[in-house]
């Protein structure tokens, strides 16, 4: 496979609360894992997280580290599944928004799906920045200054973001070539 250890030695952090989009999850932690990465999924509590599945409550998952104990220099990546739920509560933890703003800080890549951009305007990091999400946002992410675009994936230096699960297998792509490509690999001018 092309991707097989691309990323090996790589870290990334899912961050997530309970309601985000499981395949919004599944997917990307598969891609990123069948590169060589390892994905720890990062929630404001430990134990488990339980994930929407399109209409109804899905599988739960195991929290790898409470937000309070995930140190964010640790990993070269984020990942950011979406769904309603999930970005709407974590936009709520001062930590979570915290945990965001270091990756875009440092700029290390960020990878956003659906509604995680929601979180990206609570962090104050779209201003100026390229991007997309589910539709019904846009005006969110307009307001906060950021140039919406209906595509199926964008990337915007270490930004990587796609609009919903149909976009899954793009996302995935870009976020591991930018992750492989390493720290300001792909700044804009």
């Amino acid at each position: 496979m092309e991707n097989q250890q691309k990323l090996h030695g790589k870290k990334i952090a899912a961050l997530m609360t309970e309601g985000f989009e499981q395949v919004e999850l599944t997917e990307p932690r598969q891609a990123l894992e069948e590169a060589g990465a390892t994905v720890h999924i990062v929630a404001p509590k430990g134990g488990s997280i339980k994930a929407w599945d399109e209409t109804e409550w899905g599988e739960s998952f195991d929290v790898d580290l409470p937000l309070a104990g995930a140190d964010p220099s640790q990993y070269d990546a984020l990942l950011l599944p979406g769904g309603v739920m999930n970005p709407d509560k974590l936009r709520m933890e001062s930590k979570a928004v915290q945990f965001i703003k270091h990756f875009f800080d440092q700029q290390k890549p960020v990878a956003a799906i659906c509604h995680a951009p929601t979180l990206l305007v609570e962090a104050d990091v779209v201003d100026g920045r390229k991007l997309t999400s589910y539709p019904s946002i846009q005006t969110d992410l307009k307001n906060a200054g950021a140039n919406w675009v209906d595509q199926e994936v964008v990337v915007d230096g270490n930004l990587i973001t796609s609009r919903n699960p149909d976009d899954i297998p793009a996302f995935n792509r870009e976020t591991i070539n930018v992750i492989s490509e390493g720290v300001n690999a792909k700044l804009t001018a």
